[in-house]
């Protein structure tokens, strides 16, 4: 088959490249490249890095609503989609032989938008999966091609889940193909009834709400780590925390207060006498660090046992 593939994330990287494997990606569409101010460079994305790598005929619009004439050109039997971040006109949906279809991170009908991995994480989801669909131009409304499950495990965080997500897309896609050619697909129809929406994420999303029981708290933590990280203010200070883990005991102090220091975590009072014990955060200007590092450097003075956490 004749592909055009659509990425961006690390997330794409396997899926266009068991695509490559066995069929011929004449185009691979990503995102613009970025500059990081910081470190004064330009960033590539990982799909086109690897389109570099591969010697890939490489496209990248800033907006492919206006910029589509290019792939209408082209000769194509299938557009493939992974996490590309922009939406795609009907007309290149249309355009291809089999049409056009996308690698989602979620069991749709459930969690169609931009963030369905973190969102099923911070919702406290025990399982999530692919769901390989045709593209509409309604958001991840399209009829499902093939779908499969895994577990999310407490241990998990947005990091190991897009890895094991992105490895599972990379493991059904070309057999989603191969039924497309052989004409064997039998479309399973979303039902309306059962959509629910991952939005992105925003700042406000990113802030630790220690009113709430420990269980949420952690799963909102771990949904965020490592990008963006959610956050805590101390004294000012907004303080990243990127492990934790639900304390065996329980208190009657007030939520939002420091309530125990050990050597490699401190523990904060949460919701309904929950505690929450941090295990690794990120101060700015500073690298992320287990606590234990941070209580032998910055964090000295800052952790203190009874300090309520700002509001």
């Amino acid at each position: 088959m004749k592909i055009v593939f659509m990425g961006t994330p690390e997330f794409a990287v396997p899926i266009l490249e068991k695509i490559q494997s066995q069929h011929e990606v004449i185009l691979a569409v990503t995102q613009p490249d970025t500059y990081n101010q910081r470190k004064r460079k330009i960033i590539y994305s990982p799909v086109k890095e690897f389109a570099l790598k591969h010697g890939l005929p490489l496209f990248q619009p800033e907006s492919i609503k206006t910029e589509k004439e290019k792939i209408l050109n082209l000769e194509v039997d299938l557009i493939v989609t992974a996490a590309y971040g922009q939406f795609v006109p009907k007309v290149l949906l249309e355009h291809p032989r089999y049409k056009a279809i996308n690698v989602h991170g979620s069991l749709l009908p459930k969690y169609r938008g931009g963030a369905p991995i973190q969102r099923a994480i911070m919702n406290g989801e025990e399982t999530t999966g692919i769901s390989i669909i045709y593209m509409t131009p309604k958001m991840d409304a399209g009829d499902i091609i093939m779908k499969r499950e895994i577990p999310i495990l407490d241990e998990d965080t947005s990091d190991t889940m897009f890895e094991k997500l992105s490895s599972l897309g990379s493991e059904m896609i070309l057999e989603a193909i191969c039924s497309l050619e052989k004409g064997t697909v039998k479309p399973e129809r979303q039902d309306e009834k059962a959509v629910t929406f991952a939005y992105n994420l925003t700042k406000e999303d990113e802030l630790l709400d220690f009113q709430k029981p420990a269980r949420t708290v952690f799963n909102q933590i771990r949904g965020l780590a490592s990008n963006p990280g959610a956050y805590f203010r101390l004294d000012g200070f907004e303080i990243k925390v990127y492990r934790s883990r639900i304390a065996p005991y329980n208190t009657s102090v007030a939520p939002g207060r420091i309530i125990k220091i050990s050597k490699d975590s401190f523990d904060i009072s949460c919701g309904e006498g929950t505690v929450l014990q941090i295990t690794e955060v990120q101060v700015p200007s500073k690298k992320r660090m287990s606590t234990r590092d941070f209580l032998n450097g910055n964090g000295r003075n800052l952790i203190q046992i009874n300090k309520e956490i700002d509001q």
